[in-house]
């Protein structure tokens, strides 16, 4: 077997493995599977709950449905967005300048007693989108790792790959 000196060596692209990964893929199928059962019930007995509720409670009810709504588009655009890398339509390059339209900003901050007026299963969505949200912000780091690739010279793969294996598995030291 021969060997490719060290400088014509391509480092692996962490971000295009993660995006075919296995892990995507489940990432990609409950994303997409708690967006419909969201719009399923926020048009069906979501709707009719809130109809029920007193003034406080409705108030808070459309509040937090329309926050949990645009987390979910945002997640799924991010989803569709990094499919379209796994299955080949696009690459890594391309989604990364794409993503800047997909605004992932941290978790909304909720008021407590709001959140209790909620329906319970409004509550539900809303903590299993924010857990969905919160892998999805990390895969994104890991994937678009913009900050590790900056401060890595050029000239060094094994630093560049050092510093993208820091990045995924949020070490200070690997």
């Amino acid at each position: 077997m021969s060997e490719k000196p060290l400088n014509e060596m391509q480092p692996v692209s962490f971000g295009e493995r993660l995006a075919s990964s296995q892990a995507f893929a489940d990432l990609f199928r409950d994303g997409m599977a708690l967006v419909e059962e969201t719009a399923t019930y926020l048009d069906g007995s979501g709707r009719q709950q809130s109809k029920r509720l007193e003034r406080a409670a409705a108030l808070a009810y459309a509040t937090e449905s329309m926050r949990l709504t645009t987390r979910l588009m945002q997640l799924a655009s991010w989803l569709l967005l990094h499919r379209a890398v796994k299955e080949g339509e696009m690459s890594l390059a391309q989604a990364s300048r794409e993503k800047s339209k997909v605004k992932l900003a941290s978790t909304d901050a909720h008021d407590p007693n709001n959140i209790e007026l909620l329906p319970a299963t409004l509550r539900d969505l809303i903590e299993r989108a924010q857990k969905l949200y919160a892998k999805v912000r990390h895969l994104d780091a890991t994937i678009h790792n913009q900050g590790a690739a900056e401060r890595v010279p050029v000239g060094n793969p094994v630093e560049r790959q050092l510093g993208l294996l820091k990045a995924a598995f949020g070490a200070e030291k690997v």
